[in-house]
């Protein structure tokens, strides 16, 4: 009798090994096996977020589910509400980053987590007020906006500016940081000695598209420096217009100190005629130098030496990954901290938008082409 009990004693031991083993392995398959969604614009708004979200794609294969939103992204809300929580209808997807974060997305967010308590929402760079967004995201950064009304003015007068430029519109004059930026940007030209000069363009998302405010830009700067004389500096809130402004800046003699979304990779190569493609920064830094300077422009073109908005992607859904993992909280500002200077490779000044917000604001130091 007692071996019958040994035996089915052994039995149940192995039974029940097996069963742990089983869930065990089903659970560190399950971990291993979610994915986050990547939301981006195209190619045509800004190709930066477009090609770090492939590079991602590549790096996590199908672990990554990248879409994008429309162009027309203002007109067309609902279709980037429903792209953003469509990803949310995939039960293995845990963590989505959206990056550009245009008007709709705060919307999204709210309808995901009304639905899917596990998911976690990251957004970059957004276009909605930053409390709106901070309270529907588990985590938001963008550029330091505010203080760069004063770092890029400062520039500008480095480079030799007596005038700044600021070419908008009203959407973008309605969104509370590039309102705050550009008021900024006017009090410090008053403090630094330089005249502060506002344009109106077109908007993008206007009746005549990208092409029609790219045509304004391509058209309006050399009126500009007609009329104000080559020691401008021009400035644009639109990634669209980054192009066409350096390209006209660089041929009627202007100053250029920094794009709305500073970065080597964005507007340089194309108003330059480079193709980027397979280069690192510090190719593409040399490049982007030595066009500058055959043209006449040195000391007078600047950027920051990283990309930020790829930085901003990179950063995200490797967050996005070791959140939803629950390997690291995204609380911790240290966290967040490191895994930007990881995939920037350069020191990244860090701080929160207001105390205890989960909306965190990034500046780096300026690359200035052609400086003896």
């Amino acid at each position: 009798m007692a071996d019958v009990i040994d035996v089915k004693r052994l039995l149940g031991i192995v039974l029940l090994g097996a069963m742990l083993v089983g869930l065990t392995g089903c659970a560190g398959g399950a971990a291993q096996d979610f994915k986050v969604g990547l939301v981006t614009s195209t190619v045509s708004q800004s190709e930066d977020e477009y090609r770090a979200a492939e590079q991602m794609k590549e790096k996590y294969k199908d672990r990554i589910i990248h879409v994008t939103y429309p162009d027309n992204f203002m007109q067309e809300q609902e279709t980037t509400i429903s792209q953003i929580t469509g990803l949310a209808s995939d039960p293995k997807v845990k963590a989505i980053v959206v990056c550009q974060a245009v008007p709709g997305t705060a919307a999204a967010f709210d309808k995901i987590k009304q639905q899917r308590k596990d998911i976690v929402c990251l957004a970059a760079v957004p276009h909605e007020d930053p409390k709106i967004i901070a309270a529907k995201a588990d985590l938001a950064f963008e550029r330091d906006e505010l203080n760069r009304g004063v770092t890029i003015v400062k520039l500008a007068k480095k480079l030799g500016a007596k005038k700044f430029l600021h070419y908008s519109f009203p959407r973008h004059m309605s969104m509370e940081l590039l309102a705050q930026r550009r008021d900024i940007m006017k009090k410090t030209c008053e403090e630094e000695g330089l005249e502060f000069v506002f344009v109106t363009a077109p908007d993008p998302m206007g009746p005549d598209g990208i092409p029609g405010a790219q045509k304004f830009i391509l058209e309006n700067v050399p009126l500009q420096v007609q009329t104000h004389g080559k020691d401008i500096c021009v400035f644009s809130t639109n990634c669209g217009m980054q192009e066409p402004l350096i390209k006209s800046a660089l041929n009627s003699g202007a100053i250029f100190a920094e794009q709305c979304c500073p970065s080597p990779t964005h507007g340089y190569p194309g108003a330059l005629g480079i193709d980027a493609k397979g280069m690192d920064m510090k190719a593409l830094l040399a490049a982007i130098e030595q066009k500058i300077v055959e043209k006449g422009g040195a000391g007078r073109f600047a950027t920051w030496p990283v990309p930020t908005n790829i930085v901003f992607i990179k950063a995200a859904t490797e967050l996005a990954f070791q959140a939803a993992a629950g390997k690291i909280k995204l609380s911790d500002l240290n966290a967040v901290k490191a895994a930007l200077e990881k995939e920037a490779g350069a020191n990244m000044q860090l701080k929160k938008y207001e105390e205890n917000s989960n909306f965190y604001l990034t500046i780096c130091d300026s690359y200035i082409f052609g400086k003896k």
